[in-house]
Protein backbone atom coordinates (compact mmCIF):
# COMPACT_ATOMS: atom_id res chain seq x y z
CA UNK A 1 0.00 0.00 0.00
CA UNK A 2 1.42 3.36 -1.01
CA UNK A 3 1.93 6.03 1.63
CA UNK A 4 -0.82 8.65 1.69
CA UNK A 5 -0.85 12.34 2.59
CA UNK A 6 -4.23 12.19 4.41
CA UNK A 7 -5.72 9.47 6.62
CA UNK A 8 -9.13 9.51 8.31
CA UNK A 9 -9.97 7.41 11.36
CA UNK A 10 -13.63 6.83 12.25
CA UNK A 11 -14.49 7.48 15.89
CA UNK A 12 -17.25 5.13 17.13
CA UNK A 13 -20.19 6.34 19.17
CA UNK A 14 -19.41 6.61 22.88
CA UNK A 15 -15.81 7.71 22.28
CA UNK A 16 -14.73 11.34 22.46
CA UNK A 17 -11.45 12.55 21.00
CA UNK A 18 -9.95 15.92 21.90
CA UNK A 19 -6.73 17.62 20.83
CA UNK A 20 -4.97 20.16 23.06
CA UNK A 21 -1.67 21.38 21.67
CA UNK A 22 0.15 18.27 20.45
CA UNK A 23 -1.65 15.87 22.82
CA UNK A 24 -4.54 13.74 21.60
CA UNK A 25 -6.85 12.31 24.29
CA UNK A 26 -9.40 9.56 23.67
CA UNK A 27 -12.10 8.87 26.28
CA UNK A 28 -14.51 5.96 26.30
CA UNK A 29 -16.21 3.40 28.53
CA UNK A 30 -12.89 1.61 29.22
CA UNK A 31 -11.14 4.79 30.42
CA UNK A 32 -8.93 7.32 28.72
CA UNK A 33 -5.63 7.29 26.83
CA UNK A 34 -3.51 10.34 26.02
CA UNK A 35 -0.56 10.54 23.66
CA UNK A 36 1.64 13.32 22.36
CA UNK A 37 2.05 13.61 18.58
CA UNK A 38 4.91 15.86 17.45
CA UNK A 39 6.37 15.64 13.97
CA UNK A 40 7.16 18.58 11.70
CA UNK A 41 4.68 18.98 8.87
CA UNK A 42 1.96 16.67 10.23
CA UNK A 43 -1.33 17.99 11.61
CA UNK A 44 -4.06 16.17 13.54
CA UNK A 45 -7.60 17.52 13.76
CA UNK A 46 -10.99 16.30 14.88
CA UNK A 47 -13.62 16.70 12.15
CA UNK A 48 -17.07 15.58 13.29
CA UNK A 49 -16.90 11.83 13.94
CA UNK A 50 -13.44 11.47 12.42
CA UNK A 51 -9.83 12.16 13.30
CA UNK A 52 -7.86 13.45 10.31
CA UNK A 53 -4.09 13.03 10.07
CA UNK A 54 -2.64 15.04 7.19
CA UNK A 55 0.53 16.51 5.77
CA UNK A 56 1.45 18.92 3.02
CA UNK A 57 4.86 17.38 2.41
CA UNK A 58 5.65 14.84 -0.28
CA UNK A 59 8.71 13.10 1.18
CA UNK A 60 8.64 9.40 1.99
CA UNK A 61 9.34 9.68 5.73
CA UNK A 62 6.56 12.20 6.40
CA UNK A 63 3.98 10.15 4.48
CA UNK A 64 5.07 7.01 6.36
CA UNK A 65 4.69 8.86 9.66
CA UNK A 66 1.12 9.83 8.68
CA UNK A 67 0.29 6.11 8.49
CA UNK A 68 2.01 5.45 11.82
CA UNK A 69 0.05 8.23 13.51
CA UNK A 70 -3.19 6.92 12.01
CA UNK A 71 -2.44 3.46 13.44
CA UNK A 72 -1.69 4.93 16.88
CA UNK A 73 -4.96 6.90 16.88
CA UNK A 74 -6.90 3.81 15.75
CA UNK A 75 -5.32 1.75 18.58
CA UNK A 76 -6.22 4.46 21.11
CA UNK A 77 -9.85 4.57 19.94
CA UNK A 78 -10.12 0.76 19.98
CA UNK A 79 -8.51 0.62 23.44
CA UNK A 80 -10.96 3.01 25.09
CA UNK A 81 -13.99 1.39 23.40
CA UNK A 82 -13.15 -2.35 23.52
CA UNK A 83 -9.87 -2.68 25.45
CA UNK A 84 -6.99 -5.09 24.87
CA UNK A 85 -6.33 -8.49 26.39
CA UNK A 86 -3.29 -10.77 26.30
CA UNK A 87 -3.28 -14.34 27.62
CA UNK A 88 -0.15 -16.06 28.94
CA UNK A 89 0.38 -19.64 30.09
CA UNK A 90 2.63 -20.78 32.94
CA UNK A 91 4.57 -23.85 31.75
CA UNK A 92 6.87 -25.97 33.90
CA UNK A 93 8.19 -29.52 33.88
CA UNK A 94 10.74 -29.45 36.69
CA UNK A 95 9.77 -27.02 39.44
CA UNK A 96 6.29 -25.56 39.99
CA UNK A 97 6.36 -21.82 39.29
CA UNK A 98 4.58 -19.56 41.79
CA UNK A 99 3.31 -16.25 40.40
CA UNK A 100 2.10 -13.49 42.74
CA UNK A 101 1.12 -9.86 42.36
CA UNK A 102 3.17 -7.39 44.41
CA UNK A 103 0.98 -4.32 44.54
CA UNK A 104 -0.27 -2.79 41.30
CA UNK A 105 3.06 -2.33 39.54
CA UNK A 106 5.02 -5.60 39.99
CA UNK A 107 4.62 -9.31 39.55
CA UNK A 108 6.78 -11.87 41.38
CA UNK A 109 7.80 -15.18 39.78
CA UNK A 110 9.01 -17.59 42.46
CA UNK A 111 10.65 -21.04 42.33
CA UNK A 112 11.52 -20.59 38.64
CA UNK A 113 13.80 -23.54 37.81
CA UNK A 114 14.27 -24.06 41.55
CA UNK A 115 15.92 -20.68 42.10
CA UNK A 116 15.71 -19.39 45.65
CA UNK A 117 15.44 -15.72 44.72
CA UNK A 118 12.18 -14.72 43.06
CA UNK A 119 12.30 -12.96 39.71
CA UNK A 120 10.11 -9.95 39.12
CA UNK A 121 8.59 -8.04 36.21
CA UNK A 122 7.11 -4.55 35.94
CA UNK A 123 3.46 -3.90 35.16
CA UNK A 124 3.37 -0.88 32.85
CA UNK A 125 0.81 1.92 33.12
CA UNK A 126 -2.76 1.13 34.20
CA UNK A 127 -2.58 -2.48 33.00
CA UNK A 128 -4.33 -5.12 35.12
CA UNK A 129 -2.94 -8.64 35.60
CA UNK A 130 -5.17 -11.52 36.74
CA UNK A 131 -3.77 -14.90 37.75
CA UNK A 132 -6.17 -17.76 37.00
CA UNK A 133 -4.43 -21.01 37.86
CA UNK A 134 -1.83 -21.67 35.16
CA UNK A 135 -2.96 -18.71 33.06
CA UNK A 136 -2.31 -14.98 33.28
CA UNK A 137 -4.75 -12.49 31.74
CA UNK A 138 -3.29 -9.06 31.06
CA UNK A 139 -5.83 -6.38 30.17
CA UNK A 140 -5.93 -2.63 29.68
CA UNK A 141 -6.94 0.17 27.36
CA UNK A 142 -3.44 0.97 26.04
CA UNK A 143 -2.16 -1.61 23.54
CA UNK A 144 1.48 -0.67 24.09
CA UNK A 145 1.27 -0.99 27.89
CA UNK A 146 -0.45 -4.41 27.66
CA UNK A 147 2.16 -5.65 25.19
CA UNK A 148 5.08 -4.29 27.19
CA UNK A 149 3.79 -5.87 30.41
CA UNK A 150 3.49 -9.26 28.65
CA UNK A 151 7.01 -8.85 27.24
CA UNK A 152 8.38 -7.95 30.69
CA UNK A 153 6.88 -11.11 32.19
CA UNK A 154 8.16 -13.28 29.33
CA UNK A 155 11.66 -11.76 29.57
CA UNK A 156 11.78 -12.24 33.35
CA UNK A 157 11.49 -15.98 32.68
CA UNK A 158 14.36 -16.17 30.21
CA UNK A 159 16.51 -19.23 30.84
CA UNK A 160 20.21 -18.56 31.35
CA UNK A 161 23.10 -21.03 31.85
CA UNK A 162 20.94 -24.03 30.90
CA UNK A 163 20.01 -25.73 27.65
CA UNK A 164 16.67 -24.16 26.56
CA UNK A 165 15.85 -27.31 24.56
CA UNK A 166 15.71 -29.29 27.80
CA UNK A 167 14.47 -26.61 30.18
CA UNK A 168 11.40 -25.18 28.46
CA UNK A 169 9.86 -23.79 31.64
CA UNK A 170 8.54 -20.24 31.59
CA UNK A 171 5.55 -17.98 31.06
CA UNK A 172 4.64 -17.67 27.39
CA UNK A 173 2.16 -15.55 25.41
CA UNK A 174 -0.60 -17.75 24.01
CA UNK A 175 -3.03 -15.12 22.69
CA UNK A 176 -2.31 -11.45 21.96
CA UNK A 177 -4.47 -8.35 21.80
Amino acid sequence: MAAEKVREIEVPEGVTVTITGATLTAKGQKGQVAREFRFPGIALKVDGGKVVVETGKDDKQTKATVGTYASHVKNMVTGVSEGYECHMKIVYAHFPIQVKLEGKDRISIGNFLGERKARSANIVGSTKVEIKGAELVISGNNKEDVGQTAANIEQACRIRKRDPRVFQDGIYITRKA
